[in-house]
């Protein structure tokens, strides 16, 4: 149980990434300088899930042990 809320949450981070890559879209000719805090909040989200999931198989493997 504990390892599906886990992935949710990974897969949530993946989603706000996505949100984010869409307003970088919308506000690149309004508003540049917040199209930049958004492309560097879909960065730090994409990076948030790749830490998240090892982070999971790590706990994983050692409740295997």
């Amino acid at each position: 149980m504990r390892t599906k809320i886990y992935q949710l949450f990974e897969y949530a981070y993946l989603v706000m990434a996505a949100f984010s890559l869409y307003l970088v879209y919308t506000n690149w000719y309004e508003n540049r300088t917040r199209a930049y805090l958004f492309a560097f909040f879909a960065v730090v989200a994409v990076f948030m899930f790749f830490f998240k999931r090892r982070f999971r198989k790590n706990m994983e493997e050692r409740y295997k042990k």
